[in-house]
């Protein structure tokens, strides 16, 4: 039997590292606190709105405050941004050792929440910048200055994958040690797959290039039989597609340029997809190359095998 490799060992003795390992810590306790919000009466919302305009959850507050208390104990951490934050958190003491931001989504798909559903955290990292202006330049960077991202899922087991430009890993929790494993390297997304993921309810909202495209999935066009799966946590439906292939999307509307968050969401499984071979993109360019304008900016995304991704542009191309 092959020796254990951990996350720890993979990474190294080396500030990155260190970042991840204290995510990593992060998704453990929040893991555990998953497992028991219904007994502690952690279900439910707040009552407020986020920045979004969306619904707080309790477990949203909390898992931010986790992940924040995580990152700042890292020592190398000089700018949050989190979906569950208005503004960037900067920690100026940290900015002298700080050389890295964080974007984070500490609970994706939180709607599955009270129905026992799969969520998760992503996560980016990219590197501090300078200059007078450096918090705004530190949150507003494009997704090819990533210099690390990954996302925890919380399922049937607590699964980190990551990616720090090498490749993507796959990271398992170990309950019993409180340590994560490597459990997949070097993880290769299928050139093409056969399931699409997509919420098919907001099809009236579709541009008509979208539309065309999952006809053609839905009718055997592609030239082979697709089947659809959507688990509604980005997380999720994203895993799924880098281990089977196929194509997640969220796509622009007629009235919106898109649901995902850029920062937090888009760029970091962008990112992975990439490092595993698959493509990221909006339908229309790189996720990768866009320069967010504002710290939670949406996006549409289309992201899977590239062969997939690639007809998709080609039918939004066409309308």
């Amino acid at each position: 039997m092959s020796a254990r490799v951990t996350l720890e060992d993979h990474l190294g003795d080396t500030a990155l590292g260190a970042v991840i390992v204290q995510v990593a810590g992060a998704g453990e306790v929040i893991a555990r606190e998953l497992a028991r919000a219904a007994l502690v009466g952690q279900h439910g919302t707040t009552g407020e709105l986020n920045v979004q305009g969306e619904v707080v959850k309790k477990l949203d507050v909390w898992a931010n405050l986790a992940v924040v208390d995580a990152l700042r104990d890292s020592g190398v951490v000089c700018t949050i941004v989190s979906e569950e934050m208005e503004e960037p958190l900067h920690i100026e003491r940290r900015c002298a050792d700080g050389r890295y931001v964080v974007c984070i989504d500490p609970v994706d798909g939180s709607s599955n929440l009270e129905i026992n559903g799969i969520v998760g955290t992503i996560f980016s990292v990219r590197p501090q910048t300078s200059g007078p202006e450096h918090v705004t330049a530190d949150a507003l960077q494009a997704g090819h200055a990533q210099v690390a991202a990954g996302y925890i899922m919380y399922g049937p087991a607590t699964v980190m994958v990551l990616t720090t430009g090498d490749g993507v890993h796959a990271f398992t929790l170990d309950r019993e040690q409180g340590r994560f494993i490597r459990s997949q390297a070097a993880i290769r997304m299928p050139a093409k797959g056969k399931i699409y993921s997509i919420n098919e309810a907001n099809a009236p909202k579709w541009e008509p290039g979208v539309r065309g495209f999952v006809d053609h999935l839905k009718t055997g066009g592609a030239g082979r039989s697709y089947t659809a799966r959507y688990v509604g946590a980005l997380v999720a439906d994203f895993h799924r597609t880098l281990l089977e292939g196929g194509i997640f999307m969220y796509p622009a509307e007629t009235k919106s340029p898109g649901k995902l968050r850029l920062q937090y969401e888009c760029a970091p499984v962008a990112f992975l997809a990439e490092q595993a071979g698959g493509r990221g993109s909006t339908g229309r360019r790189s996720i990768m190359d866009l320069v967010p304008s504002s710290y939670h900016e949406r996006a549409a995304l289309l992201v899977g095998s590239a062969d997939d991704v690639g007809m998709a542009e080609d039918f939004i191309r066409r309308g």
